[in-house]
């Protein structure tokens, strides 16, 4: 384990078209506080807000967010990548530590594969964290459907944990 996985809180969040995902994780065991977050509105301007929120209530030694913008395989929007900037600035205005883990590394550290999908991920952690996610992992995402809500939460709560486990 490297030295900046030894924080002792971490706040992950997982930025989608619809809001955003957060979990603060202590260790590889305290999932403290997790959710979504619906933005509706300027969702630039709501979503920081939002996240500021969290920073003043969990008040985290680190921020870990997912490659937007090189990682093999992300296409992201540029909205998007404008939240994640001002995530960054956001976590400065704190003193926070960023840490930016591509959505390959984080199967490869929790799941032994990169290749993984975001449902095996989703099964894993609620695995590891049945009385916190159990009950909210979503189905099985048919091609036809949309992303459900719910996995935001999961992609936030794998960040932080393969953040932990690097």
């Amino acid at each position: 384990m490297n030295q900046t996985s030894k924080q002792s809180r971490v706040l992950g969040i997982s930025l989608s078209n619809r809001g955003f995902g957060y979990a603060v994780m202590e260790n590889e065991k305290a999932l403290i506080e997790y959710g979504k977050r619906r933005i509706t509105g300027d969702k630039h301007k709501a979503s920081l807000k939002g996240i500021e929120k969290l920073i003043i209530r969990n008040q985290p030694d680190c921020i870990v967010l997912q490659d937007v913008n090189k990682a093999k395989g992300t296409i992201r929007v540029d909205r998007i990548k404008r939240l994640h900037r001002g995530i960054v600035a956001l976590a400065k205005k704190h003193k926070l530590p960023v840490k930016i883990i591509s959505g390959w590394e984080v199967r490869s550290v929790l799941l032994g594969n990169e290749q993984g999908t975001k449902q095996e991920l989703a099964e894993l952690l609620a695995n590891m964290f049945p009385d916190e996610l159990a009950s909210r992992l979503p189905p099985k995402r048919k091609t036809w459907m949309n992303p459900d809500d719910r996995m935001d939460i999961f992609d936030a709560v794998g960040l932080a944990l393969a953040f932990r486990m690097k």
